[in-house]
């Protein structure tokens, strides 16, 4: 199986702390998907979202700064003993939070949908959210 790297930036007009939360706060989570979230704020702790299909653990925690997680999503392409790496990495600026997001070992299979969905399932929201 062949991967690729997905590389996205975007800015909120809130502090890391917030956006930390947003991504790491079960309820918080919940409230920008308009899905049931389960997150462990431990590291080697589960998280899963989207009625469970995704899912995977937290690999690294830095409060409102960095989150690292073995990551996967139940669909077509997806093998099922795979786990991805997406990485959250927040910094603040004049106006807010820059987040820079890396997910590696994202089966090319599955590029296209996962890369549009970061966009419009986590980001879009989330900016209606936090904005």
């Amino acid at each position: 199986m062949t991967t690729k790297t997905i590389r996205q930036s975007v800015v909120f007009a809130a502090s890391p702390h917030e956006v930390y939360e947003a991504l790491m706060d079960a309820k918080k989570h919940a409230t920008f998907t308009g899905s049931k979230a389960r997150v462990s704020r431990k590291v080697g702790g589960a998280f899963a979202i989207f009625d469970d299909g995704l899912s995977g653990t937290n690999l690294e925690l830095v409060a409102d700064k960095k989150i690292v997680q073995a990551w996967r999503c139940e669909m077509k392409g997806w093998p099922a003993d795979h786990f991805s790496k997406a990485t959250f990495a927040l910094s603040k600026t004049k106006t807010g939070t820059k987040l820079a997001f890396t997910h590696s070992g994202v089966p090319t299979a599955c590029v296209k949908d996962i890369t549009q969905g970061w966009r419009d399932y986590y980001w879009k929201p989330m900016k209606e959210m936090l904005d």
